[in-house]
């Protein structure tokens, strides 16, 4: 018996041991595979959370392989955080827009007359990402801009895919215009916003809306970082900052795939740029080319890619990726044009980066007025760790408040 016992704590033993192993092997692998470029804030602490990151990856893995859960359902609750307790300065709710949950924060003091509406649009590249973990942004915004702020939980990839989290933000935005006033919003202040996936959804919807005549005209857009295209990985910000934490340029591929099809299959062909003929990516060239990058953006280091042809099916299965409501750099001059005054974030060691540069561009052609903010010691996902304990970052606060600033101003 005492033999039977002894084994068992052996092979227990070993079992930790090779856990541990692995873990500290994925982990070190990883992160050796990273880069915290010079000038990000906070480097360090930068380092930390990509650790941890990776680690609740591994574990979820380890704990998809022993059949206890899957990776994906354990890396959501380990980011998901946790509605918090009540505030002092504001009204918080949770309701349903058609069927779209939501939570909606409202300032607790009296105002004048009705208040400006925030609707946020959450980052997480379409799979990650909830109201909970997106509570500590949305209430600063409301308490600080003393707005009236809707925080949208949209279905997630890959088990509902494209058009499910865009068609979830319209339903979102169309109930809130429609009934703006009984949360005393002014229905011609209302503002979109959102980050990182979130922006995408945030641009393809306001850009939906300018042939809404049922709707109040959308009085601004808020975009923080977001993903605007899947035609060309290979801008400056995609080659400079491929290694760069939080968003890797492969997991930025891998995203949209998941977000499009709910797999990954032509990821390589996606990162090679061979998923596009290249009479579709000379006809979206004159929006979607680093000539229209500023020269600065490009002093890092950038090699022009020359064009390669794919096969039909690859372009057939990711040909919803010319969509505007996809990819919204993509819109025709008509649209652009009736776009609302604008915000645009970035970020300079961010693979988006270019995407926003790129969209700002196509805004101030088309007349649109532009406040741009960018954080040059900033990184992907640094607004929303604004407040996060020791591992807080002061260059996403001071983002955050020329955000709020913004949205005062209007």
């Amino acid at each position: 018996m005492e033999f039977v016992y002894a084994l068992l704590v052996l092979v227990l033993a070993v079992f930790v041991a090779a856990f541990i192993l692995l873990v500290v092997g994925t982990i070190y692998f990883d992160l050796s595979n990273s880069e915290i470029p010079l000038g990000v804030d906070q480097p360090v602490k930068l380092r930390i959370v990509h650790s941890i990151l990776i680690g609740t990856a591994v574990l979820g893995k380890i704990l998809e392989k022993l059949g206890l859960c899957s990776q994906l359902g354990f890396t959501r609750y380990m980011r998901r955080g946790k509605k918090l307790g009540e505030d002092p300065k504001l009204f918080i709710k949770d309701l349903q827009f058609g069927k779209v949950p939501v939570r909606i924060y409202q300032p607790r003091a009296p105002s004048a007359g009705r208040r400006r509406g925030v609707i946020y649009f959450h980052g997480g590249g379409w799979m990650f990402g909830s109201i909970d973990s997106y509570e500590p942004v949305c209430r600063y915004i409301a308490r600080e801009s003393e707005s009236v702020v809707v925080s949208v939980e949209y279905r997630l990839a890959p088990e509902h895919t494209y058009p499910a989290q865009y068609e979830d933000c319209l339903t979102a935005i169309t109930h809130f215009m429609k009934t703006a006033e009984d949360y005393g919003v002014d229905p011609a202040c209302i503002i979109i916003s959102g980050d990182s996936a979130g922006g995408n959804l945030a641009a393809a919807v306001c850009q939906t809306l300018v042939s809404r005549p049922d709707l109040p005209k959308v009085h601004a857009q808020v975009l923080i970082y977001p993903a605007l295209q899947a035609i060309d990985f290979s801008l400056p910000s995609y080659q400079q900052n491929c290694a760069v934490p939080i968003l890797f340029r492969e997991r930025s591929a891998f995203y949209v795939l998941q977000y499009l099809k709910g797999d990954a299959s032509f990821l390589e062909d996606v990162l090679e740029g061979s998923h596009m003929p290249v009479d579709v990516k000379l006809k979206f060239r004159k929006w979607l080319s680093a000539d229209n990058i500023p020269k600065e953006f490009k002093v890092r280091g950038y090699k022009p890619k020359v064009p390669i042809e794919c096969s039909n099916e690859v372009y057939e299965a990711v040909r919803n990726f010319c969509e505007p409501a996809f990819s919204p750099l993509l819109a025709e001059d008509a649209v652009v044009h009736q776009l609302p005054e604008s915000f645009i974030l970035t970020c300079e060691h961010d693979v988006l980066r270019d995407d926003a540069l790129l969209y700002k561009k196509r805004l101030e052609d088309g007349g649109v007025p532009v406040t741009w903010y960018h954080i040059e010691n900033g990184f992907h996902g640094i607004i929303s760790l604004f407040d996060n304990g020791r591992l807080s970052f002061p260059a996403g606060k001071k983002g955050l408040d020329n955000i709020v600033n913004f949205l005062r101003s209007l």
